[in-house]
């Protein structure tokens, strides 16, 4: 028995090593229960940022984290809810509420697109941090298609949920490595950086847009 093996023993003797292992969902909530709190220490870290600093750039990154952290907690609230009584209806409220989050994260997006091209803010680093961010960038989209690609079978409306958030924060992710590409790696006029900016900005813009509608329409249709 190798070492992979003996340590997925002692974790399935467990409860809660048995639910990780066994089962997809338990999977995916404790992931969300992860990314809720990173979201919230990012939260936290910004607004503070912001209110020292004055900054108004802080202070948007601030309340995209809070946003992305509220999504993430009536999930995690959800599913804890569905353990003492499991309701399908109580899913897709919650997919209705996270629809229109994700519609009011689109404001704050568009607010921080705003502040990033008026002010020229974008965050330049070495060649090593810049190769090294965007290689886990690159990771995060390709293990958020490959989750998609293996949950799209499931039905469950909160599964579908947590995937959305998941394709949002990606989206702002990519727009974000751009920006920091662009003027770190130099090799395009200040006017060409502009556009690719405006253009993969409106790109996110109107992608989380569909998103906050699709999850409204599907929670009203099935609510």
């Amino acid at each position: 028995m190798n070492l992979k093996q003996r340590i997925i023993n002692k974790v399935e003797r467990t409860e809660i090593g048995k639910q990780f292992i066994g089962e997809q969902r338990s999977r995916i909530i404790l992931f969300a229960v992860f990314s809720f709190s990173r979201n919230l220490l990012y939260a936290f870290y910004n607004g503070a940022l912001g209110i020292i600093n004055h900054s108004a750039w802080f202070i948007i990154m601030c309340a995209y984290h809070i946003v992305l952290s509220t999504m993430r907690l009536s999930v995690i609230l959800c599913e804890q809810k569905n353990k003492n009584i499991s309701s399908s209806d109580i899913e897709y409220f919650v997919m209705k509420l996270c629809g229109v989050l994700l519609i009011l994260l689109n404001f704050v997006l568009a607010g921080a697109i705003y502040i990033s091209l008026s002010r020229n803010i974008a965050t330049k680093h070495g060649e090593i941090v810049m190769i090294t961010i965007a290689a886990y960038t690159f990771y995060k989209v390709t293990m958020t298609v490959i989750k998609a690609v293996k949950q799209h079978k499931n039905p469950s409306p909160l599964l579908s949920v947590i995937r959305c958030i998941g394709y949002a924060e990606v989206a702002a992710s990519v727009l974000t490595l751009q920006r920091s590409m662009l003027v770190s790696f130099r090799g395009m006029s200040d006017t060409d950086i502009r556009t690719m900016n405006i253009l993969t900005g409106s790109a996110v813009y109107l992608f989380v847009l569909i998103l906050g509608i699709v999850l409204i329409t599907k929670g009203k249709r099935k609510g």
